[in-house]
């Protein structure tokens, strides 16, 4: 599958795609990678691996550079804004979510804001959820989800840095699955 990335920061994200494609671990091919941020690290870390990087500001502009690639997949790897795919790609977006949903998720529930909410209220079981995306938060077809438990001394830091290890796992295996099923398998 041919897959644009789409994120806010530092690209921790690519890093893992970059290196598990290069493995062999993790299916696909990226395209393209784009920032609405024009300074995110995310950005120069792609051009340093050979992927074309642009900055797009608003959904018009991301979706006008994505229309110049053949892309199947759209991945939100850390992309921090509601994203509206182009019509024909409206099936195809991929988000990775800190948490196990349907806990902890929706607008404002992002990244260390999770991981807060997570340690106030005293859970025991956290992780991660690949989802395909919709026109809501967090509320399209869920495609893999990993649980990390949670210790009772596990500050909200250390839980951000055990998600964040799953997560590395839980994407490209989503990645994967959504190469061997098909996209119309999760839409039923």
């Amino acid at each position: 599958m041919r897959m644009a990335v789409l994120l806010s920061g530092s690209g921790r994200t690519l890093d893992n795609f970059h290196e598990r494609i290069q493995a062999g671990t993790m299916q696909g091919s990226i395209q393209v990678v784009i920032s609405n941020s024009p300074e995110a690290l995310g950005l120069e870390k792609a051009r340093n691996y050979g992927y074309p990087a642009f900055h797009g500001s608003d959904n018009g502009a991301i979706n006008a550079i994505i229309a110049d690639y053949d892309v199947d997949l759209i991945l939100l790897a850390g992309f921090l804004k509601l994203y509206q795919p182009p019509a024909d790609l409206v099936r195809n977006v991929i988000n990775i979510h800190p948490s196990l949903i349907p806990s902890f998720c929706g607008a404002g529930y992002y990244g260390m804001h999770v991981h807060r909410a997570v340690k106030k209220r005293g859970v025991k079981v956290t992780g991660c959820t690949v989802h395909f995306a919709n026109e809501v938060y967090d509320e399209g077809p869920i495609i893999v989800q990993q649980a990390v438990v949670v210790a009772d001394d596990d500050s909200p830091d250390d839980i951000g840095h055990n998600v964040f290890a799953q997560e590395c796992q839980a994407f490209p295996a989503a990645i994967n699955r959504v190469h061997d099923l098909g996209i119309d398998y999760f839409w039923k």
